[in-house]
Parts: C-alpha cells; sequence; structure tokens
C-alpha cells in the first residue's frame, strides 16, 4: 500500500517520488504491451472508444434504433437482390422488403425519421439482368433431309 502524503510535500513532487522508486525498483519492467501503441480509440473526444473496444473483442452488439434497423436491412436485401440466382427470386426479395417498408410507415419506430422509400422491382431486376447476363446459346442445326431418320430408314427396310 502507498504511503500517504507528507504535509508541506507538493502532491506533484511525492508522485514524482513515488514513480522514480518503483522505476529504481523495477516494478515498471516488463509490463505487458510495453513498447507497442496505445490501442487507437474512436478520437481524441471519443469518451466510449473502450466500450466499443470491449464489445468488439467480446462479439457483442447493440441494437440499432428501428427506423435504422430497417434501413440495414432494406440496404442488404437490395444487395442480395441484385445478387440472387434468378431474377424471380431477386424480385421476390425486392416484394418482400417494400412488404416491411410498407407495413413500418403506420408504426413508430425509434430512432430519426424513417426516409425509407420503396424499392423499384423493375430497377432491380433490370440491376439483376445487368448483372446476369444471358449466354447466347447456338441455335439448333435443321434436321437433315437426306436419307431421313434411322426409323425412317429402318420402315423403308
Amino acid at each position: 500500500m502507498t504511503e500517504r502524503k507528507p504535509p508541506g510535500v507538493s502532491f506533484e513532487t511525492w508522485v514524482d517520488r513515488q514513480i522514480r522508486e518503483a522505476t529504481e525498483r523495477g516494478e515498471f519492467d516488463n509490463l505487458p504491451g510495453a513498447g507497442k501503441p496505445l490501442p487507437a480509440g474512436g478520437g481524441p473526444d471519443d469518451e466510449m472508444w473502450w466500450i466499443r473496444q470491449k464489445m468488439q473483442a467480446e462479439n457483442l452488439s447493440f441494437p440499432l434504433p428501428g427506423t435504422l434497423a430497417l434501413r440495414k436491412k432494406a440496404e442488404e436485401a437490395r444487395a442480395a437482390a441484385v445478387g440472387a440466382r434468378t431474377e424471380a427470386e431477386a424480385r421476390r426479395i425486392i416484394e418482400d422488403i417494400n412488404d416491411e417498408i410498407r407495413a413500418s410507415y403506420g408504426k413508430t419506430l425509434s430512432g430519426p425519421p424513417l426516409t425509407q422509400p420503396l424499392f423499384d422491382v423493375e430497377e432491380v431486376a433490370g440491376d439483376w439482368r445487368a448483372r446476369h447476363p444471358v449466354e447466347e446459346k447456338p441455335a439448333p442445326e435443321p434436321p437433315t433431309r437426306g436419307k431421313g431418320s434411322f426409323f425412317q430408314r429402318l420402315r423403308r427396310g
């Protein structure tokens, strides 16, 4: 336990002396993280940096307010639609998120005002088609008019 500051000694001098004596005793040698930079926070005015770092280290998340969660879900849905396997699947994804956006219009959601517009299904389908061009298949060759098919030749005999 540290000793009490003696009367008549300035606080700064007392602290400096304790640090010097601890350094001489080697109490600051081989500390974990010695010589490494301090972990980056959110900036000099970010008082919550350590909470964000702890949440990230423990893989925790903080729920977004309702309107921001819907906006994030809408962005993810659009990306999923453009990357869908079929155009029909892309249309279904966009129609589902549009239904959810419509349902939110009558509700009071937490967070900033909702400014999420409905998606234009045709526009997203066009983006899907642009990302998934149809490969040209060669036209089938017309049947030959020569001696007929195998079965016709059999009948003729």
